[in-house]
């Protein structure tokens, strides 16, 4: 994770297309400027970055499930619950499954465990938008190279 940059997830576990399900890893860093804040000698991971961290997850599931064809936008969190404290240096797993999707929306069920408890969880919906530039869709690409996304099963999405 690089926080202060929102790269949330640190690389893309598995991708099944035909259960609809993406899962990431999440590696909380041991150091990072938003924990001076959040909270002086107790830092704990902010909850709007796991809602991020789900968002990011469920983003790829839909990128892939359309073979990178159109970008998916945040366009809101419910249900969102918080159920445990994330420090610094802990390992995530983040799950998102798609529930929804169709006229230009899209809409998952995502969670995040540690050690396998589940420590949050929320229902994400997105915009589902053509690329606005082919460069920000190459852009997209590249960031899923980094990832690690398992391009050769797009074929088969």
């Amino acid at each position: 994770m690089r926080l202060e940059t929102f790269q949330m997830i640190t690389r893309v576990v598995s991708f099944d297309a035909e259960a609809r399900r993406l899962v990431a890893a999440a590696d909380v860093p041991a150091e990072s400027p938003v924990f001076e804040g959040h909270f002086p000698g107790f830092p704990l991971l902010p909850g709007v970055l796991m809602i991020e961290a789900m968002a990011q997850t469920s983003g790829w599931l839909i990128l892939g499930l359309n073979g990178l064809t159109a970008m998916p936008f945040l366009v809101g969190a419910e249900k969102a619950r918080m159920r445990d404290f994330v420090p610094p240096s802990t390992p995530l797993e983040v799950t998102a499954d798609l529930i929804g999707d169709g006229s230009g929306y899209a809409v998952t069920k995502a969670f995040i465990t540690r050690a396998g408890k589940k420590v949050a969880e929320a229902e994400i919906r997105f915009a589902v938008k053509t690329f606005p530039d082919p460069k920000f869709a190459e852009m997209i690409r590249e960031w899923g190279g980094r990832l690690q996304f398992p391009f050769e099963k797009l074929a088969a999405a």
